[in-house]
């Protein structure tokens, strides 16, 4: 008799996410055994109990995911995982903080898609911004588009101080190429759109980023991606469900197109779903981040 599958699901917050509990169980785990409050020095320890007791035929029917909320600890969880492991003893591990991951490779494949599709180029070379650059989704979103070629820019509504240093962070850890900037007026987010090839708003949902007046400053806009799906929209003109829609305030970009979050969405979902059935899949363990997670979605995506 198979086994039954079991996904550890390892977070340092104090609960676990409905939201991933909800796509592992979708995902055809049978049993989903959630970790809160879990710090980086309790990861190895855990890891070595989920793969010692079901024996090698068992850890193939075995996953550990990673939640929580900064990116950066949950790659060192990842990472401690991996030194955990002691062939044949070894299980697939996806970390995923805050969703962070899976949305932010869904929205920079879609808007990969409609550079592609609409403009016939591609993030290389593209100057592009984050807004809600210094959040979890931000961050994640302008260390792919980065790694992708473009040169990113995250947006911090406060504090320059607060975007440079985590551009720092994180240029040191992946080796991309992130600017740090900050946008605390309407003329400070013109100044940046007007020198933009794309918009990413990463945003806190129900707060509107940019209203139409900033979009007329809007001259090289090619493609502008939300994932806000809760009213006001983060871009004004942009709606839920718009995949290369035009951009009907950026009178100045002839042909700049925008993406909804329900768009995004759509392929975040798909992206979680496949990669959460990758793990109880694959024969060999597969150990899965950002970088998996946008090869993927561009698959999806396109």
């Amino acid at each position: 008799m198979e086994k039954r599958s079991i996904l550890h699901m390892i977070d340092p917050m104090p609960h676990n996410s409905p939201f991933d509990v909800n796509m592992a169980v979708d995902a055809g785990f049978d049993v989903i055994v959630p970790y809160n409050n879990v710090k980086l020095d309790s990861v190895y320890g855990l890891t070595q109990d989920a793969i010692f007791s079901r024996g090698p035929s068992g850890v193939k029917r075995t996953g550990i995911f990673i939640g929580g909320r900064n990116l950066g600890l949950a790659m060192d969880m990842l990472d401690s995982c991996k030194k955990a492991m002691v062939p044949p003893f070894e299980v697939s591990v996806f970390a995923d903080p805050s969703g962070a991951f899976t949305t932010a490779a869904a929205l920079v494949a879609c808007v990969e898609k409609q550079l592609q599709q609409k403009h016939s180029t591609e993030l290389k070379g593209c100057n592009a911004i984050v807004f809600g650059g210094t959040g979890s989704v931000g961050i994640a979103t302008g260390v792919i588009a980065s790694l992708a070629g473009a040169e990113v820019w995250l947006v911090d509504h406060l504090s320059i101080d607060t975007a440079l240093d985590i551009a720092t962070e994180y240029n040191k850890r992946f080796g991309c190429t992130l600017k740090g900037t900050y946008a605390s007026s309407e003329a400070d987010k013109a100044r940046l759109i007007s020198k933009s090839d794309v918009i990413f708003c990463t945003a806190k949902a129900g707060i509107q980023v940019i209203g139409a007046s900033v979009l007329d400053e809007a001259t090289h806009l090619k493609v502008a991606g939300d994932v806000n799906a809760v009213p006001p929209l983060g871009i004004e003109g942009i709606k839920r469900s718009d995949m290369g829609a035009p951009l009907i305030h950026a009178i100045n970009a002839p042909g700049a197109v925008g993406i909804g979050a329900l768009a995004v969405g759509n392929v975040k979902y798909q992206l979680q779903h496949a990669l959460l059935k990758l793990m109880l899949a694959t024969e060999q363990p597969v150990y899965l981040d950002f970088r998996d997670a946008f090869s993927k979605a561009r698959g999806i995506a396109s």
